[in-house]
């Protein structure tokens, strides 16, 4: 698999936990991929997490003490793997060498470009209001927090913007 000479950008989705950013991301993938972008996703999770069902050869390879552990097929890898540290998503694009746009689902901390869905009813301020990185806001408030703001429903005028603030 040839590795890309050009980092692909990665474009973070944030907001509070249930304000809708796997639904969202879930329109927007195929709104990008539409416009002919191949796109790839990081979901941050705060705490420990398994890929594979209890009794499965890979999920009893990991739990026999591997410290890493890839399922391989004809149509999908997956990989497991013991890490030190909560990796930002700069040390984890070699995993992603055929893609244009990384899409990274939280990470709001971050020196990334980053969009905000806000929904009122989950918070009463958005968490990235003095955020210098946050270059969108996504919401059906009337909220203005001085960058460009986009309808929930409208994932076609967001990824369009997105394409052409990021250059692609």
């Amino acid at each position: 698999m040839p590795l890309k000479t050009k980092r692909p950008p990665i474009f973070c989705i944030v907001g509070r936990s249930g304000s809708g950013k796997t639904t969202y991301i879930e329109k927007l993938i195929p709104e990008l991929r539409r416009k002919g972008l191949k796109v790839g996703t990081i979901k941050h999770h705060h705490g420990n997490f398994e890929l594979d069902r209890p009794g499965k050869d890979s999920w009893r390879h990991k739990h026999a003490g591997s410290v890493s552990t890839i399922i391989s097929s004809p149509s999908q890898v997956g990989l497991v793997m013991d890490v030190d540290h909560d990796y930002e998503p700069d040390e984890l694009i070699s995993y992603f060498p055929e893609v244009d746009i990384i899409l990274a689902e939280g990470y709001k901390n971050i020196s990334k470009p980053k969009a905000e869905i806000f929904r009122p009813e989950v918070h009463d301020h958005p968490v990235c209001s003095e955020d210098r990185h946050l270059i969108a806001l996504i919401t059906d408030s009337d909220i203005d927090l001085g960058v460009p703001r986009f309808n929930t429903s409208d994932v076609k005028a967001f990824a369009s913007y997105l394409i052409q603030r990021l250059g692609l």
